[in-house]
Parts: structure tokens; sequence; C-alpha cells
């Protein structure tokens, strides 16, 4: 049953590469995930172990500074008492030192060296019950006092606890007791944490990740040394994953590069798979035909190979061959125009002149009807790679429509036929200037060779937000209805008395050329009243 579905999912092959992209970048995405967090704890564990160097550093430190002042209370304790005694230990407690005062076993003062220590009364239970030592936080907050055994006696020395960390460069560190209670905070800090973040039970050593309301800190715990006290280091968490943080961007790029790179290697895959899947098809359903309707298909795969091949070999035939008819036609219409004005002398009869003339205007009407036919095969082969569309651009129609009129002024004249312009001050079109100059040309030298003598033909344009409209009107003989309905396609000819002879692809090219331009090219005409082309491009802002 499992072979069975699997066999049909292959032969999905979409599903099939879809499921296949997903699977690989879930499981690149699950090996960063995975790989992130244990560089992040990696990262935290290297800090724990810089933060536990530092608390023991303090730790010892403190434990060397509280031994000390322990020394001083003994010494306070043991020599009599006076100015001079109580200011060289003083002295030789330092800044730290605020007090030292000598108590009794049952908590009653005996001596002290600069006052009652108030904050201190009455004494802990603890000390008085048994003989240890005692770290306590005095009741204002700010110092501290270490409580211990002399002889019967009770010593108990003032430290300023703000000192001592200074002392100890403990900017970034706090003491507390064994239970978690801060006795001190070391100037980084901005706000205490709770007892149970710092309480140490039974253990010498702890780094644990503390959350505050500024920010989270890994904060490193060390006992300091015999004493009751617990000394920490701390670093911010973001601090301690800077060089982490820095490597997300590898990370993202390790998840999203193979996602990405699936994705294209999948569209390229279904493509030549749904490629090859559908010769496979075709082939299959040609094996499954009958002999009559394979023998049917092949011939008609045959007949559209040939075909293009035909259109092909048309296209490079007509190409060929007019270029190789234009090359001697520019030598005969140059040497006409040579003999006509007599460069190398008069010739020897009058009438070479007039046959000259003849020939000349013969090659250049022949040189035109087949630049109309090769611009034609260019055109219907797209030779030149465009499209509808393509290299459009803004255009000044006005400017065009009024060189081309002017270029055909002469022989509007020359036929006693009136040529009207009535153009707008400015149109801009997108269109291709060359294309759209051959179009007007097209429709102008059609208008002026199918009216007869004395009658009118005009350019008109009109230009709106959206549209550019352009017609050429004549008051020829018209088109019948049949004609009109081949109008327009390639090598049809209309005989018109008088008219001159054409290729006629003067249409056809102005409508492919229209349809390049992502325009339109529209006739109507009424047989006896003339003929109407309208040329619709887009309207640009100017």
């Amino acid at each position: 049953m499992f072979l069975r579905r699997l066999r049909s999912a292959s032969g999905r092959i979409r599903v099939t590469v879809f499921v296949c992209v997903v699977l690989i970048c879930g499981s690149f995405a699950s090996a960063a995930v995975i790989q992130m967090r244990l560089d992040r704890m990696h990262a935290l564990s290297q800090a724990a172990l810089f933060g536990q160097r530092r608390a023991q550093e303090m730790a010892t430190e403190l434990g060397a500074s509280l031994d000390r002042y322990e020394a001083v209370g003994r010494a306070f304790a043991s020599a009599r008492a006076g100015a001079e005694t109580s200011a060289a230990l003083s002295e030789a407690g330092g800044a730290p030192l605020r007090n030292i005062a000598v108590f009794d076993q049952n908590g009653r003062i005996e001596s002290e060296m600069k006052g009652v220590p108030a904050s201190l009364l009455p004494l802990p239970a603890g000390v008085l019950a048994r003989d240890r030592s005692l770290v306590v936080p005095a009741g204002d907050g700010r110092m501290l006092a270490i409580l211990f055994h002399v002889r019967g006696r009770i010593v108990a020395v003032q430290i300023d606890s703000a000192a001592l960390l200074a002392q100890a460069g403990m900017q970034d560190g706090l003491l507390s007791t064994a239970s978690g209670r801060v006795i001190a905070l070391g100037t980084e800090w901005t706000a205490a944490p709770a007892p149970a973040a710092l309480a140490l039970d039974r253990a010498t050593a702890a780094s644990r990740v503390v959350d505050l309301a500024g920010g989270a800190r890994l904060v490193s715990l060390r006992q300091v040394g015999r004493w009751p006290l617990v000394a920490a280091s701390s670093v911010r968490v973001e601090e301690a994953l800077g060089a982490w943080y820095g490597a997300l961007p590898l990370y993202l790029f390790f998840i999203l590069g193979p996602a990405f790179a699936g994705a294209a290697l999948a569209v390229l895959f279904v493509r030549v798979f749904e490629r090859q899947g559908k010769v496979a098809a075709a082939i299959k359903a040609l094996r499954s035909k009958r002999p009559d309707e394979a023998r049917l298909l092949v011939r008609l795969a045959d007949a559209e190979r040939r075909t293009a091949e035909a259109e092909r070999a048309k296209s490079r035939f007509v190409a060929q061959v007019s270029h190789e008819l234009r090359t001697p036609l520019n030598a005969i219409i140059g040497f006409s125009e040579v003999i006509e004005g007599g460069v190398f002398g008069a010739p020897g009869h009058p009438k070479y002149v007039e046959y000259a003339r003849d020939i000349g205007m013969a090659g250049r009407e022949l040189h035109a009807k087949i630049g109309s036919v090769l611009e034609f095969a260019a055109l219907d082969s797209h030779a030149d790679g465009m499209r509808p569309g393509d290299q459009l651009r803004i255009v000044d129609a006005v400017r065009v429509a009024r060189a081309a009129a002017g270029e055909r002024a002469g022989a509007a004249r020359a036929r006693g036929l009136k040529l009207v312009v009535s153009l707008p001050e400015a149109a801009s079109a997108r269109a291709e200037p060359a294309a759209l100059a051959r179009v007007i040309a097209h429709l102008l030298d059609n208008a002026l060779a199918y009216t007869p003598g004395g009658g009118v033909v005009r350019l008109e344009m009109r230009a709106d937000a959206r549209d550019i409209v352009i017609r050429v009107r004549d008051t020829g003989p018209g088109f019948t209805k049949r004609e009109s309905a081949d109008a327009g396609q390639p090598f049809q000819r209309f005989a018109r008395p008088g008219a001159p002879g054409g290729m006629g692809v003067g249409l056809a090219i102005a409508m492919g050329l229209a349809r390049r331009m992502a325009g339109t090219l529209s006739l109507s005409s009424v047989p006896g009243q003339g003929t109407v082309a309208e040329l619709r491009l887009a309207a640009a802002a100017p």
C-alpha cells in the first residue's frame, strides 16, 4: 500500500518537488536552530566561566579585607582604651572602617572606638548563643558589621560597604549574605535582585541568569572565604552574547540560502520534468494510436515542420534577393543621373537624355518597391526582434505628422491635389518615432495615389487624456464592401483608373507597425465618396 502511494505521488512532479524542498529546507533550518542554541549556551558558559574567575578574585580580596578588619578589632579589644589607640587603629583600618565596639557575653557595651553603635543594638541572638562569627547589615543599609568572640567578649567592627566594594573593584558586583540578603550593590546595578537569586545554600559557587527591570544579567556567585558572605560579579546578558548576536546573519544565510537555491532548482526541475513528461505522454499516445492515425499525426508534424522551415526560408530569400537587387539598382540609378546631367559632356543625341531620365525614374520606382517588400518581410518575421509595446517612448506626434506632410506637399501639387493639414499645437503619444513616421507616410502615399486630380487629402489629429487619433481622409473612389474586407492584406491591389501601380503592401506595413506600437489602424470607406484611415495610439504626458 505504501509503495503504491509513493509511486502515485512520484507521478505528481510539482507535489513531489515541493515536498522535497520543504523537507530539505526544514532540515537546514532545524540544524541551524540547534546550532544557534548550542552556540548561545556556549557563549553563556564562557561568560559564566569568566564571571567565576572574577568573583573568585573579588571574594579573595574581600576575605582578606575582612580578615584584616578582624585583626584590627582584636587589637582594639586587647589594647588599653585610649584616644591614641583609637586613632592608630582607625588609621590602620582605612576609609571603610567606621567604628569598633566591645561587648560582654550579655551584650552590654564595654568600650567603643568612636561612639555607641546604636544600629547594632540589640546584638543578634546568634552571636550571643554560640562562639561563631557573623556578618550583619547595619540598620541604615549603608554599612555592615562583622561580629566575633575574643576571650569571652564580643567584638563588632562596622565597615562602610560601599567603600569596601570600591576597594575591591566591584562596580559590577554585589555583596550579600549566604541567604541572599543584599548588603551592598556596585554602581552598575539599577535594582537589587531577589534573595532567592543570590542564595548559595550549601554550594560555594554558582552562576545564574537574573531577570531585572533594566535587562537580564548573568551573575556569578562565590563564597567569601570563611565568612558567611557571598561576592558576586555580573555582566549584561546582551553583552555576553555580543559575538553570538553578530553571527545571527550567518545563521539566517544558512537557513534562507538553501531555501532560495532549492526553490530555484525546484522551478527548473519542474519545467524539465514537465517537458519530458509531455514528450513521454505524446510518445505514449502516439504508440497507442492505430497505424493509420499514427501516420496522419506524423504527416501533420512533418507538415508543420516544413511550414516553419519554408517560412524561415522565405524570409531569408526575400531579404537576400532584395539586397542583391538593390545593389545593381543603385548603380543603374546613379549612371542614369550622370548621363542625364551630362557630367562628362553632352550626349550625342537628345533622346539619350530622355532615356536616361526614364531609366532613372523606373529604377527609383523599382528600388522603392523592393524596399517595401523588404520592410514587409522584416516586419512579418520580426527580424528586428521587437514585439508589440517594446521600446516605446514619448513622441511629439504633431512634429512627426507635420514633417511627413511637408515631404509630400510637392507630390500633391504635382498631381493637382490639395493637401490640408489640421493639427493641434502639441500632442504627445507613446510610440516609436520612426515607425510613426512610416505609418503616416504610407497612409498619405495611398491617399495621394488613389485620389483623382482636383481632390482633397486631409491630415487631421485629435488628442485627449487617453488617446491620440490621427486621420487621413481623401476624396477618392473609396472601397467596395468586398474590397474593404481585403484591405490591409499583403499584396492586395485594387485597380483604379489613373492610379499608379503598387506592390499592395503599404497598408499591410502600416497596420503591422501600428500593432508594434500597441495601437490600432482602421479603415472606413464609402464607394465614390472617399476613405478614412484612422490611427489610434496611447496618449502620454509631454
